[in-house]
């Protein structure tokens, strides 16, 4: 996010250049930003310091849930505040090629990290066969469960897969204060749920029935991770 029209061009260019990187949204101001933080999962964000209406620290010190942060702006006097938000990297305009590639490295390198610490823990994980083979899916990047007819879809971050299991003893295998079963043919990760209503819930773009007697125990789970 930058307000200048010229180092924002830049800066999208440059990341959609780059083979890991994926371009959500661009914004000329914090508002914009703070918005699509809301709607969005969103792992790393490059943001001005100096922005109209409110400043990249003002934006940050508002959020709930900070993603990595790589600041962007021209005067070098922000640096060693920046670095009270645990940003990633500093970076001042012009941004130049090499120096971007080299701020990204750095985020690789974070999240590379925190993928091994997830991994050695060992109740974060599922195993699970699919089309014969079996694969280690993270409970964290499951996003819902859904019947389907004598087996169940997994639907993750990444990819669905198909499992030969009912729903009710698939959910048995989740841990009860992060999944939910919402409805006769869906299990819901609690942290994914964008928002609900009375008869339905959405996860990213797509719309789950709730079913009339689950809405409590939905209302309750929400409540006990401070959603509501």
């Amino acid at each position: 996010m930058d307000d200048s029209t010229i180092q924002r061009i830049s800066i999208t260019k440059l990341v959609k250049d780059h083979p890991n990187l994926e371009l959500i949204a661009e914004h000329n101001n914090a508002i914009k930003v703070k918005e699509t933080l809301k709607n969005e999962d969103i792992d790393l964000i490059f943001l001005d310091i100096e922005m109209p209406i409110i400043s990249g620290f003002d934006l940050l010190d508002n959020l709930e849930k900070q993603p990595q942060i790589i600041f962007i702006t021209g005067k070098t006097q922000y640096a060693f505040k920046a670095f009270d938000y645990k940003a990633i990297d500093f970076l001042q305009k012009p941004v130049s090629a090499k120096r971007f590639d080299f701020a990204i490295s750095k985020v690789l390198d974070f999240f590379k990290l925190r993928i091994e610490k997830e991994r050695i823990s060992d109740d974060n994980y599922i195993m699970i066969k699919s089309n014969f083979k079996n694969f280690k899916v993270f409970l964290d990047d499951i996003k819902f469960v859904q019947a389907f007819g004598d087996y169940v879809k997994v639907v993750t971050k990444e990819q669905t897969y198909t499992v030969l299991s009912t729903l009710k003893g698939f959910n048995e295998r989740l841990p009860s204060d992060q999944f939910l079963r919402v409805h006769k043919s869906y299990i819901v990760n609690l942290s994914k749920i964008k928002k609900y209503e009375s008869k339905n819930l959405w996860i990213k773009d797509i719309e789950i029935p709730i079913s009339r007697n689950r809405k409590k125990e939905l209302d309750f789970a929400m409540a006990s991770i401070g959603i509501s």
